[in-house]
């Protein structure tokens, strides 16, 4: 399985890229660096792509599990070397979850299966940062 996607010089430091499913996104940079701040970074990209492979695995295995949650956010930060070319040497990616009733059991099951076994794009950081992963409940 492969897949293709199509990014193209919109001008000055802004590239459209679209998705197989079609959707767009804007990649920019900041003024500093010549862009104009109205995109998405790429190496920030990155790290969405992280919380979104793995926000999907947590929120379809929680539902299977008929486990409820009011809300769930992840908040992910890399740290980048220090030469170039920068990348990220250590990620890390907190899970909070909001509810009333929260399962904590279910939730890290939930959580440890798209970290251990579902999230592809985790284990491609895996291949060149350490990632480390924290669960974080606010009864509310």
């Amino acid at each position: 399985m492969s897949h293709i996607v199509t990014t193209e010089w919109k001008g000055n430091l802004q590239f459209e890229s679209d998705n197989p499913s079609g959707q767009t996104i804007l990649i920019d940079t900041s003024p500093e660096h010549g862009g104009n701040n109205d995109g998405l970074r790429p190496k920030a990209m990155m790290l969405s792509a992280l919380a979104g492979c793995s926000g999907l695995d947590v929120v379809s295995v929680l539902e299977k599990m008929k486990a409820s949650v009011s809300d769930f956010k992840m908040i992910t930060k890399g740290e980048l070397t220090d030469e170039h070319p920068m990348y990220y040497h250590t990620v890390s990616v907190e899970y909070h979850f909001y509810g009333k009733n929260l399962e904590p059991a279910k939730i890290e099951k939930a959580v440890n299966l798209s970290v251990e076994k579902y999230c592809g794009v985790m284990e491609m950081f895996r291949k060149f940062a350490t990632v480390n992963t924290s669960i974080h409940y606010h009864i509310n």
